[in-house]
């Protein structure tokens, strides 16, 4: 007998509202996907004469982005200033800090 298909997602659960099923349940499609998608989606094909299933892994690649946006800053001789450079993506990107386009 055709197979009932089901979608898992390995410690965890599939991304609500974002989740959709085509050709039957044999396609599983996730719309706006975030990093947090990451991870290893099971599918599982059951009938009364058995089960199968395959393991897809997932990795999310993302480019730099700003967690937190640098601010400019207006100091007066002899003021502390702190300049904070928050960032992530996948890979992790790697930060510099250049003073005038000189590495400091």
């Amino acid at each position: 007998p055709t197979p009932v298909i089901r979608w898992i997602k390995e410690g965890g659960e599939l991304p609500t509202n974002r989740t959709f099923f085509e050709n039957f349940k044999k396609t599983l499609k996730i719309i706006d996907v975030s990093e947090a998608d990451s991870g290893n989606y099971k599918c599982i094909a059951r009938n009364t004469l058995g089960s199968a299933h395959h393991v897809i892994s997932v990795t999310v690649k993302a480019a730099p982005y700003w967690i937190t946006a640098p601010r400019n800053l207006v100091l007066s001789p002899g003021e502390d200033g702190t300049l904070i450079c928050r960032a992530n993506g996948n890979p992790k990107p790697n930060i510099s800090w250049l003073a005038n386009g000189v590495p400091i």
